[in-house]
């Protein structure tokens, strides 16, 4: 994987990991990423092309953040692979309010409007990785990220990204 860079990170959210943005997949592949379009994205929604792959060693993790709007729009899908991990999510104004979610691999979550704007998300390292009272071990994830394009960008004009999966 080659490392994609997008302008400098004040503190890095990400922390033991590789990414790369993907744009050829197989046809099995592909199947697959339809698939998490079908379920994750309106009919017609427009997508950020390439796929972002993320690969996290058993020990990286991601801090609490909202992802930039510049980068994406509404709607971020994940389906995250070999290694179960948590995700936190918690209210930007009330941290009370809080969930976690157990990522099995092959899972899918949807992050859209007020999950994806109004709460951090934050994949927690394996120490932290409890679902409930069980402890959840870690080992590498891989996420293959679908997001819909940024509020006012649109597919064909000039300087936009074309469709994704």
């Amino acid at each position: 994987m080659r490392p994609i860079a997008r302008g400098r990170r004040r503190v890095p959210a990400i922390h033991g990991f590789r990414e790369t943005e993907k744009s050829r997949w197989s046809e099995a592949s592909r199947t697959i990423l339809q698939r998490v379009q079908a379920a994750a994205f309106s009919p017609g929604q427009a997508l950020l092309s390439p796929v972002h792959v993320l690969d996290l060693e058993a020990q990286g993790y991601i801090k609490p953040h909202v992802d930039s709007i510049k980068f994406c729009g509404a709607t971020i899908a994940g389906l995250s692979l070999l290694s179960p991990s948590i995700m936190r999510l918690v209210h930007t104004q009330e941290p009370g309010e809080w969930l976690e979610l157990l990522l099995e691999p092959g899972s899918l979550y949807i992050l859209r409007d007020s999950a994806r704007y109004d709460f951090t998300h934050e994949i927690l390292r394996d120490e932290e990785s409890f679902f409930g009272e069980r402890q959840i071990p870690r080992g590498r994830r891989i996420s293959v990220i679908c997001r819909s394009l940024p509020e006012g960008m649109g597919p064909g004009e000039p300087g936009q990204p074309p469709l994704a999966c």
